[in-house]
């Protein structure tokens, strides 16, 4: 009788910002290396940088994860990866899509720009006290159906329903807040990367966000002293993460697209 298959697979999430400016020369060489180790999932690759989510073999991902950082397939190396590990099921992915796009995350304003500045990082471990400051305002760039899964308590909902809404956001309810304290987070960091670039370029001072996001968060912080509320969504199978990343398959979210790809 066969052995019984191993169904964990281990899951890699990553994002750098970084001028490639042979972006298109990139796909190829990825996808091929990709293919080879059989990993499943998305990688988005842009003139700003890359963006995905791969899963596969716990050994494959971690060669996919080295030669990211070391530029082994194609330059530039990615040495400031913003990479986040978890596991799930084989079947969390069905096939494998490495993409040319304009942006890593659709914003489409020019006055952003997180190659030349951002936001300033706080980690998990100091985002408890940013928070609790009575001065600062929490801010979450995610989607309204994404907020109405979890938040941290007193999170402003800008009641978004894609993440380029996020300008008219800051011009119509913040556009007078431009000396408050403003603390800000999404699910992996990748948003908060953009929407604090955008910010200071209009005038912001003090704009903070959750290094790694949610997700980091939730990886690092106990649950006992931990000010997140509810589950984290995902656009996969998985659909949400609770603490420790353990997946909630159960969280179902009517008529929200979820990445089978």
């Amino acid at each position: 009788m066969p052995d019984k298959p191993d169904k964990m697979h281990k899951v890699a999430a990553f994002y750098q910002f970084l001028p490639l400016p042979d972006a298109a020369g990139m796909v190829e060489p990825y996808r091929a290396f990709c293919a080879r180790l059989d990993l499943r999932g998305t990688m988005l690759i842009a003139p700003e940088g890359i963006n995905g989510t791969l899963a596969g073999p716990p050994a494959a991902i971690d060669e996919f994860a080295a030669a990211l950082q070391d530029g082994r397939v194609v330059a530039p190396a990615f040495t400031r990866l913003e990479l986040k590990f978890s596991t799930a099921e084989t079947a969390h992915f069905d096939r494998l899509k490495i993409r040319l796009k304009r942006e890593i995350i659709t914003f489409g304003q020019d006055e952003c720009d997180p190659l030349r500045q951002v936001g300033t990082y706080v980690s998990a471990q100091d985002w408890n006290a940013l928070i609790t400051d009575p001065e600062v305002v929490v801010v979450d760039t995610r989607n309204d159906f994404e907020v109405s899964m979890g938040r941290f308590q007193g999170a402003v909902n800008p009641g978004l329903t894609s993440f380029s809404e996020f300008a008219d956001f800051v011009e119509q309810r913040l556009s007078n807040r431009q000396k408050t304290k403003i603390a800000m987070y999404c699910t992996g960091g990748i948003r908060c990367e953009k929407a604090s670039s955008y910010m200071l370029a209009k005038g912001f001072s003090e704009i903070y966000h959750l290094r790694g996001g949610i997700l980091r968060y939730l990886e690092d912080i106990p649950e006992a002293e931990s000010l997140w509320q509810g589950d984290c969504f995902v656009f996969d199978r998985r659909v949400a993460l609770g603490h420790g990343l353990v997946a909630h398959p159960e969280a179902i979210v009517p008529g929200v697209p979820v990445d089978k790809t």
